[in-house]
């Protein structure tokens, strides 16, 4: 019997020292909510396999790609810098890693499905590794936190990108709420759509608007 396609889920989470404080306390708050929540949910827990990858002085996934019920929440802390290229080069290494790709006989996975979230500045050259994920077959939700992000710089990585008006725990806490309802809502499209069909993401709180 051939294995179910899985839609994995990459999380990109800017732990560099300017998220320290209540920021990465929310932000650990809103990834234990996401995974709780996500488990309610018979489709996403069929389908979705969730990994996590922190960016601050260097880049490193701290959860691989796991079935949600497995699924450990790693712990967060906040310091260092931004180092934003490497973080996207480390993603791009776990997917050409982790994600199944389709054979003559069997269908790889869905196409991943990626929320990067970042509150300032890169601090390492980024470009490049920017250009190439872009053309992989990715969708990628980048999220300008806060007044100290550049949302046309995160334009460069993908068309889909949101702002959060600040980093107030409750702003935070409703980003991940609705990255929670978009991986539901996508575990729910991939089975009546095609593989390479634009992502469907629900509206927004009014805390987050999308750059058009």
């Amino acid at each position: 019997m051939s294995e179910s396609r899985r839609l994995p889920v990459y999380l990109l989470l800017d732990c560099s020292g300017s998220m320290n404080g209540e920021p990465i306390e929310a932000v650990r708050a809103g990834v234990k909510a996401l995974i709780a929540d996500l488990k309610t949910d018979p489709q996403a827990l069929e389908t979705a396999y969730m990994s996590v990858i922190t960016f601050a002085g260097s880049a490193q996934q701290v959860a691989p790609l796991t079935e949600l019920m497995m699924f450990q929440e790693p712990h967060l802390d906040a310091s260092g810098s931004t180092s934003l290229g490497e973080a996207l080069t480390q993603l791009e290494q776990c997917v050409d890693r982790e994600v199944k790709k389709s054979t003559p006989t069997q269908k790889g996975d869905w196409k991943p499905l990626v929320f990067l979230m970042t509150d300032g500045q890169p601090t390492d050259s980024w470009e490049q590794a920017a250009d190439r994920i872009k053309q992989k077959r990715i969708n990628i939700i980048a999220c300008a936190a806060g007044p100290g992000a550049d949302a046309n710089l995160l334009k460069r990585i993908t068309e889909e990108v949101v702002i959060l008006n600040n980093l107030q725990p409750d702003t935070l806490k409703a980003f991940f709420k609705w990255v929670s309802s978009s991986i539901k809502m996508t575990s729910q499209s991939i089975q009546q759509v095609g593989p390479d069909t634009p992502v469907s993401l629900p509206p927004p709180p009014p805390t987050i608007q999308f750059v058009p």
